[in-house]
């Protein structure tokens, strides 16, 4: 069912590459459906989003962008042990953010102050999918760490928002819904329409039409990244629990068939018993058919001759969500720098950090953790540097401005110094 690879051998090195290309998403087929729903929505406005979304949805959004959603309401309609959960999810989560706030800074030094303005953007889009499953908690993990910065108007887009979705929305502090989904919902919070605000930055996962559409519309917005699928990879040694492995393996799976299901253990006999245990699990789960075709389509456990070969080929992998069954795994963590979020030590399963545990689990896919960072509260800040020279220090600095702006050949640069300086 799952692949195995050996070490030095020809599978093993095809299993490497192609997990190490798995980053390049397959945008450009949907790319010219999705340039021309932006467009129409565009010129169009709330017209083309309702036209596409009865197209596409079946449906016809009333109304389609609100303030008065209601979330109390639907609050009040859950089930006590959801309420409670989701409550007890808003609150670690805003604990959380909290500490990752950041002030400006001002300092002097010989007649020149330089310093760091800081401030909350505005308004953003925040995206919550809703195709093969709804997901609440991508709410709570999007749109808490935007109100923690200071964002004062935070509009929710997801289609046909469920009472979940809306009591997720009023923990957040979500302000306004814009209910479509799709290419045509980046583009009414990109551009704007007759009904929907534009915003300044669009975040959250979504299917490859919303990632391509948020691709096309950066430059007009802000976006937090390209989602791709999702992807777990369990590292393990002789002290790893094959069922737990298994359990955490069929966590991303049970997401998408696209997902990517992958282990490195140094323990060769570990590799039938986790086959056994997928085995045994996939039937109990409700979702199967699509845990099954990650398992077979994308699952590989990679088997390595030693912990030092284990951490750099796990670095080079650069996974989203990284656990680690082995020992001494604070110091195996430390080894492996490129990790979008790391669930440490045998009992802390990749689910605890999707839902409870406080850091957003909106993360770079696809090897992006090399360079990007799990969402934040730094996401929604926008920083302003600022300059004041007392005419001393101009005096003292002039020369020297005025010779590189002539070095690099930009006369005015250095008259607008020494304009000064007379």
């Amino acid at each position: 069912m799952i692949r195995s690879a050996a070490y030095g051998t020809q599978a093993f090195e095809a299993e490497r590459e192609r997990l190490l290309s798995r980053g390049a998403a397959d945008l450009d087929a949907v790319e010219p459906t999705v340039r021309s729903i932006l467009a129409d929505v565009r010129s169009g406005g709330d017209r083309a989003v309702i036209s596409h979304t009865e197209r596409l949805e079946g449906r016809r959004p009333a109304p389609l962008y609100t303030r008065d959603y209601d979330g109390r309401e639907a609050l009040s309609r859950l089930d006590p042990d959801v309420r409670r959960a989701l409550e007890l999810a808003a609150e670690r989560i805003e604990r959380f953010h909290h500490h990752e706030k950041i002030e400006g800074f001002s300092f002097t030094e010989g007649g020149t102050t330089l310093g760091l303005r800081v401030r909350p953007l505005a308004r953003v889009g925040v995206y919550a999918p809703g195709g093969k499953a709804r997901y609440p908690s991508s709410v709570l993990m999007s749109a808490i760490p935007a109100r923690v910065a200071g964002v004062e108007e935070i509009v929710l887009a997801t289609p046909a928002p469920n009472d979940l979705l809306l009591a997720a929305a009023h923990f957040s502090g979500v302000t306004a819904i814009l209910d479509a989904g799709g290419a045509q919902a980046i583009g009414a919070l990109a551009y704007g329409t007759e009904s929907v605000p534009r915003v300044d930055k669009i975040v959250g996962p979504g299917n490859r039409y919303v990632a391509c559409a948020k691709k096309l519309v950066f430059g007009t917005v802000g976006i937090d990244g390209i989602a791709g699928p999702s992807e777990i990879l369990v590292l393990a040694d002789h002290t790893a629990d094959p069922a737990i492995i298994a359990a955490d393996l069929l966590s991303q799976a049970e997401h998408d068939e696209a997902a990517y299901p992958l282990a490195i253990t140094t323990d060769p006999a570990l590799v039938p018993r986790i086959e056994e245990a997928l085995r045994e699990q996939l039937d109990a789960l409700p979702r199967k058919d699509i845990a099954r075709a990650s398992i077979v389509d994308n699952g590989v456990v990679l088997v390595v001759p030693d912990r030092e070969t284990m951490a750099r080929l796990a670095d080079e992998i650069a996974a989203e969500h990284v656990a680690l069954h082995v020992e001494a795994p604070e110091e195996l963590f430390e080894r492996v720098p490129s990790i979008g979020a790391a669930f440490v030590g045998h009992s802390t399963p990749e689910a605890a950090g999707d839902y409870l545990a406080g850091p957003s689990h909106v993360l770079p896919t696809g090897g992006a953790v090399r360079y990007g960072s799990p969402l934040g509260v730094h996401d929604f800040l926008a920083r302003s540097s600022f300059i004041r020279y007392e005419a001393s220090a101009l005096r003292e600095q002039g020369k020297s401005i005025a010779t590189l702006a002539r070095a690099e050949g930009l006369e005015a640069h250095a008259r607008a110094v020494e304009l000064r300086l007379r």
